[in-house]
């Protein structure tokens, strides 16, 4: 039995629409098995399909039928630790670790630059698939279907300060809320700024990262569906954020903080939500991960 350990993606950093991506040191872990039938389980208390609709099951099959084989069943083992449709890369990390693992059980055809590409297939976009394979800070462009990427470590004194709703958001309901076309000032202003957060959290410029994760893109559509997201967002600076966007799709937001805050944000940060009748929040303060998903012989 392998062991995949995956980790917990954040996609957009504001700016970087469908392009910029960081993987977080929280993961999911998936013990896989090839096995003559399905058999699907969870360590934990979260509830996962148990049948071919299981989408580490349906991604390991996807990659058998890619490679021309047949997938008889497997056993999977699931421990989810990243919270479920929060913006934080849950059917990333799933469709990661079925890629992995099948490729594993049949001799590895298949290189991480291939994997790159068959998992954005699946998702639909590179920009949390892809830091969940190789980690760091991944810029991500498509070309003729293909991803082209690069992956750089993120400043050792950076971490993620990321704040989890008790409600969900999916992705496709963030979606539709999205214009179907945008002026040449809203494209620019973009760029810009999406090229600045990669070099401010490359370099840890972190006087830059209040500019850098501005978006007119997608955020301010996104906003309407997380309740108290206004009140996270200006608490987040007053207690120092460097710059604070939403997650991916939301709803979970993330406040961009240097070493020197943590204890400030993990003593005042949820006090400081209650007290402006902002409940149920969860706080996790997380380093980025420049390793992606490995795996482990159990």
């Amino acid at each position: 039995m392998i062991k995949i350990e995956i980790p917990a993606t954040s996609a957009n950093l504001g700016s970087g629409f469908d392009s910029l991506g960081v993987a977080l040191n929280l993961y999911n872990h998936v013990w896989m098995e090839e096995a003559d039938e399905i058999d699907i389980s969870s360590k934990d208390d979260i509830q996962v399909p148990t049948d071919e609709s299981n989408l580490i099951y349906w991604s390991a099959e996807r990659l058998y039928k890619e490679c021309g084989k047949v997938l008889p069943g497997l056993r999977i083992i699931q421990e989810n630790n990243i919270p479920m449709t929060r913006g934080l890369g849950s059917s990333s990390a799933c469709i990661a670790a079925g890629l992995i693992g099948a490729n594993r059980f049949l001799g590895s055809p298949l290189s991480q630059h291939d994997l790159v590409n068959l998992a954005c297939k699946i998702e639909g976009h590179p920009d949390n698939t892809t830091p969940a394979l190789l980690g760091g800070l991944v810029t991500t462009a498509m070309e003729n279907g293909k991803v082209y990427s690069v992956s750089v470590p993120v400043a050792k004194n950076i971490r993620f300060g990321v704040f989890i709703p008790p409600f969900e958001l999916k992705t496709e309901v963030a979606r539709k809320a999205l214009p179907n076309e945008y002026t040449r000032e809203n494209a620019v202003y973009n760029l810009s700024r999406s090229s600045l957060m990669t070099a401010a959290l490359f370099s840890g410029s972190l006087e830059n990262l209040r500019v850098a994760v501005q978006d007119s893109i997608h955020q301010p559509y996104r906003k309407k569906f997380i309740n108290g997201v206004d009140t996270v967002f200006r608490m987040s600076y007053e207690l120092g954020s460097y710059g604070t966007y939403i997650s991916g799709a939301g709803p979970s937001i993330i406040a961009i903080i240097d070493d020197t805050l943590e204890d400030t944000f993990n003593k005042y940060a949820i006090p400081h939500l209650e007290s402006k009748g902002i409940t149920d929040w969860q706080f996790r303060l997380l380093n980025a991960d420049d390793q992606g998903a490995r795996v482990y012989i159990e």
